[in-house]
């Protein structure tokens, strides 16, 4: 079996395309489902956010793995292969193994050090687990990704004030308007990116700023984070009449369709108003269209390179002390799988190992007698498990240990050879049955 990642990110493709292939949390369960019913994906787990779309999965043949893979991610966006081609990458084994690690560490971000990635493959790893799309490798790979994602967040700086999409926006917009004291803001959505939006906003000295979302609930569960901020919440059908007065919007809805496009926008604008759009959701709530409107201008999650560029320069020697300790979680993961390899062997030893120590302790327990009580025969057998579990140790803890490849494969067949155990398939490391 063998792990591969394919999908494509902020670095490989564009929004426009990035937005045809995102998969939303309600659409998980059936493209889990879809792909488990390929034949060569025996495990799968899907990474969507507005930066990108990442399938990971178990195959015994990578290379009809990928095109099965691929053909769905075509099919969903509706592209040909060859033109999807472009803006994938694949990865194999350990590159796919340090790619999760990187990922799940902030270091592959468009911002990079980014703290609500780890939560998003968190996320990842439990809707995995829920829609049976993760075995056992994913299952042990995403928690060591997790652990790395941890680990890199508490033994490094990069964290340390790091900056998220939503601050990212925020400087951007900071970069447009020097002062938003005095700017009418508007924030289309209540989840934990507008919540992120809020904070800045106020850090940056922003006064007056309309919530708009579909459930007043949530939209007050958010303004209750900041009692001393003036915020004025509204539902989302009064979105339109909310726009029309704000000198600022920052959209982050989960909507697949654009919920703010040149038709709906037009009619409610002044003559000769202004407006900036700060769209960072994927797919887009708001419609490239609205571009064409004098005084409107639109920018999206790609837009925000000119912010992000200042925070990686800062952030590089950071970077490299975490790419240290990605390396020790990467090779925990490949020992641990490494380790698989000698499970049937070890399991056939043992096996046959306790059944003659089962047959030998029956022998003398019967020829013991009566006179031997019940406390005794389990003393005797306690030491004849002792015994066993001893001789047994040192092989088997070596044999796990063993780094190399052909020395392990040849060790097992070595054992299997001198315990007449069933012989091994020397390819592939499996016991087969001699007929």
């Amino acid at each position: 079996m063998s792990i591969t990642v394919i999908g494509l990110s902020h670095k490989t493709a564009a929004v426009e395309v990035r937005e045809r292939l995102s998969i939303p949390e309600p659409d998980l369960q059936e493209a889990i489902a879809q792909l488990l019913s390929c034949s060569h994906v025996e495990e799968v787990a899907i990474l969507s956010t507005c930066n990108r779309l990442e399938i990971y999965f178990v195959s015994s043949n990578s290379e009809q793995g990928i095109r099965e893979v691929s053909e769905f991610l075509a099919e969903r966006g509706k592209l040909s292969v060859d033109a999807l081609r472009q803006h994938l990458f694949i990865l194999l084994r350990q590159d796919a193994i340090t790619h999760l690690m990187r990922v799940a560490a902030g270091l592959d971000s468009l911002v990079l050090g980014e703290g609500q990635i780890l939560a998003q493959v968190k996320t990842t790893h439990k809707q995995g687990q829920k829609h049976k799309g993760i075995g056992r490798l994913l299952n042990r790979l995403f928690k060591q990704a997790i652990t790395a994602g941890k680990r890199v967040r508490t033994e490094t700086s990069i964290g340390t004030g790091a900056v998220s999409i939503s601050s990212a926006a925020v400087e951007l917009a900071v970069l447009k308007v020097p002062d938003l004291s005095n700017c009418r803001i508007a924030i289309v959505g209540a989840g934990k990116m507008s919540r992120l939006l809020v904070q800045h906003l106020i850090s940056k000295g922003a006064g007056k700023i309309a919530i708009l979302n579909r459930s007043l609930a949530r939209a007050e569960e958010l303004a209750g984070r900041f009692k001393d901020a003036d915020l004025s919440l509204y539902p989302l059908q009064n979105m339109m009449n909310t726009l029309a007065t704000a000198d600022l919007v920052f959209t982050s809805t989960s909507a697949t369709e654009p919920i703010v496009d040149r038709e709906r926008l037009e009619p409610v604008l002044s003559p000769g108003q202004s407006m900036m759009l700060f769209d960072i959701s994927v797919p887009r709530n708001v419609a490239a269209d609205v571009k064409e409107i004098d005084g409107v201008q639109a920018f999206d999650v790609d837009d925000l390179k000119e912010v992000v560029a200042q925070n990686h320069a800062s952030r590089r020697r950071m970077a490299l002390e975490a790419e240290a300790l990605l390396e020790e979680e990467v090779e925990a993961f490949e020992m641990w799988w490494r380790s698989l390899e000698t499970v049937s062997t070890i399991n056939c030893l043992r096996q046959k190992v306790e059944t003659i120590r089962e047959q030998e302790l029956e022998k003398a327990l019967s020829r013991l007698g009566s006179e031997f009580g019940k406390k005794q025969q389990e003393t005797i057998e306690a030491l004849s498990r002792g015994i066993v579990n001893k001789i047994l140790h040192d092989p088997m803890v070596q044999l796990r240990a063993q780094q190399d490849v052909e020395a392990r494969r040849q060790a097992m067949v070595t054992l299997h050879t001198l315990f007449n155990l069933e012989p091994l398939d020397e390819e592939s490391g499996d016991r087969r049955l001699v007929s």
